[in-house]
């Protein structure tokens, strides 16, 4: 199985919100399993579509229980905090400590089109935000403060990449189509 290039920070395909998938197909299934590969490559516990370039809504994981994958998903609930360093594939080799909700309820489908439900806790429930975040073409630095978007903006503009612009950033290849 093959694997796919990661889009990194600057590539504007990560900033447009995905569209919701209408039909599970082969295509589809063969993108899935060319994700986790490439997730697994990386290495990484979760990858969305639209980090290897697919705006479709759906992602892969791994967080140590087996892979899986979530289409269409949906936040329905969200409690508590949990502050805890994250990372993110698409920004290689930065992290930082963010706070986000301790436990979600997250539904969607599977790939055999079967509604799914899952009641997730603290690096679950932060893996599933995270990538869901991507769906809607927010990335991770979005979420610092400012002191952080400060040492994160001298820590990319230092990388020499003339993709990457200062932060705050406004927000078919594989042989997969928008319409599949």
């Amino acid at each position: 199985m093959g694997t796919n290039a990661i889009r990194v920070i600057g590539d504007p395909v990560l900033r447009v919100k995905a569209t919701e998938v209408t039909e599970i197909t082969e295509n589809l299934a063969r993108l899935t399993q060319e994700m986790l590969s490439t997730m697994y490559s990386a290495p990484g516990i979760g990858l969305a579509a639209t980090q290897v370039g697919v705006q479709k809504r759906l992602f892969v994981y791994d967080w140590g229980s087996g892979p899986g994958v979530l289409i269409n998903p949906e936040i329905k609930d969200a409690d508590g905090e949990w502050t805890f360093e994250e990372g993110c594939l698409s920004i290689p080799g930065l992290s930082w400590e963010l706070l986000r909700p301790k436990q979600i309820h997250i539904v969607g489908v599977d790939l055999d089109g079967k509604e799914v439900s899952f009641e997730a806790d603290e690096l679950e429930a932060r893996l599933f935000q995270h990538e869901m975040d991507h769906l809607d073409g927010v990335l991770l630095v979005d979420h610092l403060d400012e002191d952080q978007k400060r040492e994160a903006n001298k820590t990319l503009m230092g990388i020499g990449d003339s993709t990457v612009s200062p932060l705050p950033i406004v927000g078919e290849s594989l042989g997969f189509s928008q319409s599949d």
